[in-house]
Order: structure tokens, then sequence, then C-alpha cells
């Protein structure tokens, strides 16, 4: 059977990104048998509805992965980003999660989590070029 790929398609719409993960998450519970996968998310608003900060994550199998942090540009180092991951660790105790992951380049907020308790456990050289990709985790206390 020959395999026909399609030229690359830079702009992927929502509901095929959506599909994939899908079929991905179904291969994930039928193969461990753990289904309490659950989204996580806190969108914080100004007064004309707009998202000046966020987080995004899930739980799945007594973990936590943070996959999102944002807080807008002008707003940072004002205590929105801490009460994000805050809100995040509070959630993922309730739902019975040991641990939180999540990855972070050395430019964006490394220390930032450190302060937060998170340890690096891996990190990924030249990723992007020149700078390092850090793998981090933190132990909750159940």
């Amino acid at each position: 059977m020959k395999i026909d790929i399609p030229s690359v398609n830079e702009n992927p719409t929502d509901a095929e990104v959506h599909f994939l993960d899908d079929r991905i998450n179904e291969y994930n519970v039928e193969t461990t048998g753990i289904t309490d996968g659950r989204i996580l998310s806190f969108l914080i608003r100004d007064d004309h509805a707009q998202i000046i900060a966020g987080l995004y994550g899930w739980t799945w199998g007594s973990a936590c992965e943070i996959r999102y942090l944002w807080v807008r540009e002008d707003l940072r180092q004002q205590g929105f980003g801490k009460a994000l991951m805050v809100a995040a660790e509070r959630e993922a105790v309730l739902r019975g999660c040991g641990q939180m992951v999540l990855d972070t380049h050395s430019f964006q907020a490394p220390r930032f989590y450190q302060r937060l308790g998170f340890e690096i456990i891996g990190s990924h050289p030249d990723y992007p070029r020149g700078h390092l990709k850090h793998y981090m985790r933190k132990t909750l206390a159940k």
C-alpha cells in the first residue's frame, strides 16, 4: 500500500487538533485503565471580559500537568501567576494528585516555578537553539 502524505498544514483547525488529542486520550485510557482525566483551567478577566491571565492543564492518574500559564505583560510581577499556581495546586490536591509537572524554557520562568517548590528533573539542550527546555516536578502533600 502506497501512503500519500499531503503537503504540510501550518493551520489546522481547532477541531482537527482536538480530534488528534481525543484519539491519544482514548488510547491512553484504554491502555492504562485510568479514567479520571479532567481539564483544569482558571481564567482571570478584566472589566471588559478580556483575559488578562490564565492557566490551563489537566489532572490524570494522580498527577497534574500544567500546560500553559500566562499573565499579560503589564501585569507580571504582581502575583497573578502565583495565585493561579496556588489555585491549581489546591485543585490538584482535591483531585487526589500527588505531583504536579510542567515544562518551561530557560528564558521563560524556571526560577518562578522553583520558588513555588518545583525542581528541575531534566533539561533538553538547544531547545530552542541556545536555550534549554526544563522539565519540572513538585511533590504534593495529600
